[in-house]
């Protein structure tokens, strides 16, 4: 499902990379809003009135950009750094954490000096020989939407091909892999995919690919040659969830039968939440069923000074134990990087 903007904006000076070009040749024969902006750091102009309005205005929204900031953010525990190749995403999920990091018109950026952060990562690689350096290109984004347009993550996978030291993941709940079939990756990128039960699919990720779409997507990666993984996140412990997990898990190793020699990594998340993400949240989606009662949760503090309310831990160990469970079971060479 290509992501299609309402609105593009571009920086003057993106323009003058020959990606910034391409995509403003691209999009001004199109039926969407062009305008540029005067200043890198302040996008107006989004439109909004209410919180609910604002987000999903925010949501169709492009920015064309540079950028400016060279110095990686760390991404511990999945890897070493960032790779800022797009800030935001497309889809709309109800639960997402970005709700309350990209502000209230949550806007998609995509950078057109790729070669300089291309470059950066090369110096970041330099800086910790002999040891391998890894890469999370989907810290704050998901860069699968925009790949029709940018070309980024192919570019920056053959990029990957050719460090001996370097490794590039990213993780997608998008199925618009084409673009990325035949790179030469030399098993230095992991393709990721978040799944989840299908009704969680339904009634949350809205505006993103249904589960059997985003299995069929990992099948194509896998017969690419890539290394793949699956999040499986965030999980609900609803009535008859179980079931409906091992549903889940069912249709990945009836489309993924062919690979069963090959090693799949998973990351099992549990659904968490705080208060400031479950105002954000009542907000943009006033109508939402999310599992939000404090009273149901426990409340934990965390790493980077605030709390969440997460399940309990029999809780915790019920989920664990069955994760690890189904998972060995069915997929004989699966490793579990970890289930929390």
């Amino acid at each position: 499902m290509p992501f299609e903007p309402k609105r593009v904006m571009f920086e003057q000076d993106a323009l003058s990379y020959p990606l910034g070009r391409k995509l403003f040749d691209e999009f001004k024969d199109r039926d969407v809003e062009i305008a540029m902006l005067k200043s890198h750091n302040k996008v107006s102009g989004i439109p909004g009135k209410t919180p609910a309005q604002a987000f999903g205005e925010g949501k169709n929204t492009l920015v064309v950009g540079i950028r400016r900031t060279l110095k990686f953010e760390s991404c511990k525990p999945s890897a070493h750094y960032q790779l800022p190749l797009v800030t935001g995403c497309s889809g709309m999920c109800t639960y997402c954490y970005l709700n309350t990091q990209l502000g209230k018109k949550p806007y998609i950026r995509v950078y057109v000096n790729v070669d300089e952060i291309l470059e950066q990562c090369s110096k970041y690689i330099q800086e910790r020989e002999p040891d391998i350096t890894f890469f999370e290109g989907a810290a704050t984004s998901d860069p699968i939407p925009v790949e029709p347009y940018t070309g980024s993550l192919r570019r920056t996978i053959e990029f990957f091909g050719q460090q001996p030291l370097g490794r590039f993941r990213f993780v997608t709940k998008f199925t618009d892999v084409d673009g990325l079939l035949g790179a030469e990756h030399n098993g230095h990128t992991t393709i990721r995919f978040s799944i989840n039960a299908d009704s969680v699919i339904q009634k949350y990720e809205h505006r993103t690919a249904r589960l059997a779409e985003r299995v069929a997507a990992a099948k194509k990666v896998m017969d690419s040659g890539y290394p793949i993984g699956f999040i499986i996140a965030p999980v609900m412990l609803f009535d008859n969830w179980k079931a409906e997990y091992e549903e889940a898990l069912q249709e990945l190793q009836r489309q993924l039968a062919s690979h069963s020699s090959k090693e799949i990594h998973f990351e099992v998340i549990s659904h968490r939440f705080t208060a400031r993400a479950k105002q954000n949240i009542n907000e943009v989606f006033p109508e939402n069923d999310l599992p939000m009662n404090e009273e149901e949760r426990k409340y934990k503090y965390g790493q980077f000074g605030y709390g969440k309310y997460v399940y309990h831990k029999e809780q915790l160990a019920d989920m664990e134990e069955f994760f690890r469970k189904r998972l060995t079971e069915i997929f004989p060479n699966a490793v579990i990087d970890y289930v929390i």
